[in-house]
């Protein structure tokens, strides 16, 4: 059943044009420069230190490293990190 599921929406992204992260779920990173970073639809923090940070995703997680992090505005599905940012990565390993 998830897999259709799955094709029901990525066929809804791809015949009806609708935005991928909104029907799929799936997250949206605004990167400004190097200086800060907004993730939208995150499902919570996994794990917030001054040189990382974790975010739960539907699938998997994003790990941002840097230094310098600061949580500038947190909410229920976006969150805005300042700081030096000098990786960003997406694991689909379970949280």
């Amino acid at each position: 059943m998830k897999k259709f599921q799955t094709w029901i929406k990525k066929w809804m992204v791809d015949q009806m044009d609708l935005p991928a992260d909104v029907v799929m779920d799936l997250p949206r990173l605004t990167m400004v420069g190097h200086l800060h970073v907004y993730i939208e639809n995150h499902q919570g923090v996994i794990r917030f230190t001054d040189k990382e940070l974790r975010l739960a995703m539907t699938e998997g997680q994003i790990i941002i490293q840097g230094e310098g992090f600061i949580i500038k505005s947190i909410l229920p599905e976006e969150i805005l990190l300042e700081g030096v940012i000098n990786h960003i990565h997406y694991s689909d390993k379970p949280n």
